[in-house]
């Protein structure tokens, strides 16, 4: 049975259990400030568990694309070690939002695992919840009872909190579960050792494939279990282990969900898997599972809209796919790009189960292929540094853990390519310096997105259906449901839950809106400021830092009032003004730059809107006039909004709708129009009645975000009308200057050859000036054994001069050691310069003794073992720093 095959057997039985089958969500986490990526099934529906929602049915199904590989649920560095982690994996998930629970969710599962799938019984066990007695949760009697009825008492295990009860992380929804393992093991193993004994002991053939999650409680920032509103079943099967249990395999990686990814790469690297007659094979073995899970996370994640960066989600998916370039280069022997080559083969493998890599193909493979060329770049280098390193390390020494953690952080080479390499030329590295390094970073990130959270305090406990009523409402009476108090690292805030609201909640690029919520008492109206809007989950949060935010709740709740909830009318028009422009703009650049133009990001508040979008190329000067020109003839048609309701989603797509790829669609969506033929969108935000009301639309800036990725930002209405009368009057300034000068460009050219013409002319003076400085220090060579020193003070005008001094030293002069310091623009400079072969004769450092030589300037430096700077503060330091160069030799 096929990997296709067995994911549509799942789907097909649960949706005759009468189950919804719902596309999976995209792989980046929207909307949720707990999570980075979705980690699990489960992690879309959070707030139905909740009751903040309503699901579509109250029976699902589905597969759903999940990453691993930050925070509580990280398996990054199994991935490749074992044949069962994985980065990037499918969840085949059926839910039951208060409706059966745990008696129809285990007999669902035999029967689909035994009857179904024709897994043999005599191999499968299960566990069932022992109980916690300090969360005050019995023993599950009721799933022990299900199971020993189907499986025998023999099959079921004891599991404990650590086991057996589900949670998503430190707070949220959460219940015992039932977990269900497979012996894949052959028949003399199984009768030496029971499979009951290897049941979660990271045996790799005796391995978890489905959890059965009864949701029951809620875990609050106290640490308290509080039952849920209803009870609900979440499960959970790992679609790749499932494919080796069913197709008879020993490892995840040998079902075809991997096998043609890895033929693949190993055709490519001229390695065959699974062969244990070559040197280094199990390495290459490691290599081939690593790459060719890490390319699935990569894809999957940028196509879903999240492009590798130096930040937050964008840095994780950068990690790993440095993490699977580095096992290739090492291991494989790829010096040139290779991953990117692998996209065709994926996008055909699951095209018709997620069509988005089919759909982005060409982006995808191109966001990669600039991606492998920046990292192979700095992998080079990196291992020049490591080089460096290890020819200064004492024989059988270690490296220091601080150069371990930079060169991870810096270079991307993980502690354990570190340790390889070390371990090759007889040395170690300071594991415990490395972790603590590691620890401090991580320390650093945490105060810097510190944010901590109380339980919400319910002042209503009405049920309610929330309405947003925004789009056509600026003020509505509405009830206080909730409130929280929340420390941030700049001080405190309030969020606030309604039941009704008129603010829109940012989301779509679109800002949350600001207002004020205000109720009369007998002394008039109190209000309390709104600063912005958010959406978690499924919750509109209204954020106060209102000082008077406590009295005013008390006021609420002693006099069960409602409130006022009214907007910024301004702002929010400023804001709708943007988000319409970028509609317009996005159509314009289709027709000007081609139909493969697609969103890739844009943000929309009240001062400007910026966008990002996917194109190979700068945008012209020429290509950005003609799009500024067609936006704004559409906003002088003004062309009415054509707003509708939900409107069934594939009748949207059909009638050509733009869709933005990794947003999560409901069967039902808005559908925004400024002329049929022109603007048609899926879209949730707030737009202006009619393109009129935009007033004009103005570029202000072209930039490149990453491979295939563009951005341009824009201002609107009256904030472009003032950003073009400053420029003007910038211009009429500078003609000013320029009196009596008909042709003001052909002015500013001339000016620019003339500065030209004299910067040549002072970089020859300079030259002579640096020439004479040289022949002068040939005079002052000190010979100190058979090294030939130079250390002084000297005249250049600039760090790059210094360094040039530096290097025509040592092509003039063998066995140098130089030490040279300067004052430039009031600042201290000072340089090292060793020869190569004292550097290893001498066991001399240059990057070792600039460091302690910028001491005595208040500054700090560093570089290669030949050579290194550094600055300062001290110019009065300068004389000192060279005599403590001198003394390393002298």
């Amino acid at each position: 049975m096929t990997s296709r095959q067995i994911r549509q057997q799942f789907l097909d039985f649960f949706a005759s259990k009468g189950h919804l089958i719902v596309p999976s969500a995209p792989l980046v986490a929207k909307n949720d400030p707990t999570l980075m990526f979705n980690n699990s099934g489960m992690a879309q529906f959070k707030d139905f568990f909740l009751g903040n929602g309503t699901p579509p049915s109250k029976r699902i199904a589905d597969t759903q694309k999940c990453l691993r590989v930050s925070g509580k649920h990280n398996d990054l560095e199994d991935v490749g070690f074992d044949t069962y982690h994985h980065t990037m994996f499918e969840m085949l998930g059926n839910w039951s939002f208060g409706d059966y629970f745990k008696k129809e969710a285990l007999q669902w599962s035999w029967e689909l695992l035994t009857e179904v799938y024709k897994l043999p019984k005599d191999r499968i066990y299960v566990s069932v919840f022992e109980g916690n007695e300090k969360d005050g949760v019995p023993f599950d009697q009721e799933a022990w009872d299900i199971w020993s009825a189907m499986v025998g008492e023999d099959r079921i295990i004891l599991g404990n909190k650590k086991d057996n009860f589900w949670e998503m992380g430190d707070t949220g929804p959460c219940g015992p579960c039932s977990e269900i393992h497979i012996d894949l093991r052959n028949a003399d193993e199984v009768a030496a050792v029971s499979g009951k004994t290897l049941v979660n002991a990271d045996h790799p053939q005796v391995v978890e494939i489905w959890n059965n999650v009864f949701m029951q409680f809620e875990r609050m920032a106290d640490g308290s279990l509080v039952p849920l509103p209803s009870k609900h079943v979440d499960t959970g099967m790992g679609f790749e282990r499932l494919c080796m249990a069913i197709q008879g395999k020993q490892s995840n990686y040998d079902t075809d969900v991997f096998s043609n990814t890895i033929k693949f790469i190993g055709d490519k690297a001229g390695k065959t898997y699974g062969r244990s007659d070559e040197p280094f094979d199990k390495w290459a073995d490691i290599a081939l599972r690593v790459i060719s899970d890490h390319i699935r996370a990569i894809a999957f994640a940028i196509a879903d809209g999240q492009l590798p960066s130096n930040n937050k989600a964008g840095y994780v998916i950068r990690r790993i796919l440095r993490r699977a370039v580095r096992y290739g280069y090492t291991y494989l022997g790829f010096r040139e790009p290779f991953m990117n080559t692998i996209i065709p083969l994926l996008a055909d493998q699951f095209d018709g189960v997620f069509p988005e890599l089919k759909a982005q193909q060409d982006f995808i493979q191109r966001v990669i292929l600039e991606e492998e060329n920046s990292f192979l770049r700095t992998l080079e280098t990196g291992l020049k540094r490591l080089d460096d390193i290890i020819k200064i390390t004492p024989k059988n020494g270690s490296i220091d853990g601080n150069v371990v953690f930079e060169l991870s952080d810096t270079f991307g080479f993980p502690s354990d390519l570190t340790a390889l390499i070390a371990r090759e030329n007889g040395l170690s590295i300071d594991e415990e310096g490395f972790k603590t390094a590691l620890q401090a970073q991580k320390d650093r990130s945490r105060k810097d997105s510190s944010k901590e959270a109380t339980d919400w305090v319910i002042v209503s406990d009405e049920d309610f259906d929330f309405e947003f009523v925004g789009y056509d409402e600026f003020e509505t009476e509405a009830k206080i449901i909730k409130y929280r108090k929340v420390k941030t690292k700049t001080g405190e805030e309030y969020h606030i839950v309604l039941d009704k609201t008129p603010f829109y909640a940012e989301m779509g690029g679109q800002v949350g809106d600001s207002g004020q919520l205000s109720v009369i008492n007998e002394q008039g109206t109190v209000n309390i400021k709104i600063s912005d809007t958010k959406k978690e989950n499924d919750l509109f949060i209204h954020i106060s830092t209102d000082k008077n935010f406590e009295s005013f709740i008390q006021l609420i709740t002693n006099n069960q009032s409602p409130v006022t909830a009214q907007i910024d009318t301004s702002r929010r028009h400023r804001i709708t003004q943007n988000h319409t422009a970028t509609h317009l703009m996005l159509s314009a650049m289709r027709q000007v730059l081609g139909s493969h133009v697609s969103q890739k990001g844009s943000y929309q508040n009240e001062d400007i809107t910026r966008f990002d979008f996917a194109h190979f190329s700068k945008v012209t000067d020429e290509e950005l006039a003609q799009i500024e020109t067609i936006v704004n003839e559409k906003i002088r048609e003004n062309i009415k909004l054509d707003e509708k309701r939900n409107v069934p989603i594939q009748e949207a797509v059909n009638a050509g709708a733009t869709a933005t790829f990794g947003e999560k669609y409901g069967d039902f969506v808005r559908v925004i129009t400024f002329d049929p033929n022109f603007s048609v969108e899926l879209c949730g935000g707030t737009h202006v009645p009619a393109t009129g009301e935009i007033g004009m639309f103005k570029f202000a800036a072209e930039s490149s975000v990453s491979a295939g990725v563009r951005r341009v930002e824009a201002y609107t209405g009256e904030k472009a009308l003032s950003v073009i009368n400053e420029q003007l009057a910038v211009i009429n300034e500078i003609k000013e200057l320029f009196k009596g000068q008909s042709d003001l460009v052909k002015a500013v050219k001339t000016l620019q050859e003339e500065r030209n013409a004299l910067a040549k002319k002072i970089e020859v003076l300079e030259n002579e000036k640096l020439q004479e400085t040289k022949e002068r220090l040939f005079a002052k060579i000190i010979s100190v054994g058979d090294i030939n020193m130079i250390a002084e003070v000297v005249e250049v005008p600039s760090a790059d001069a210094l360094k040039q001094l530096a290097y025509e030293l040592k092509a003039k002069i063998g066995d140098l050691y130089c030490v040279l310091g300067a004052e430039i623009g009031g600042k201290p400079q000072l340089a090292v310069m060793i020869a190569d072969n004292l550097v290893e004769s001498k066991k001399l450092n240059a990057g070792q003794i600039i460091r302690e030589m910028a001491k005595e300037v208040k500054g700090g430096g560093g570089g290669q073992a030949f050579f290194a700077t550094a600055g300062g503060s001290d110019v009065s330091g300068l004389a000192k720093a060279v005599e403590k160069g001198k003394s390393f030799v002298a």
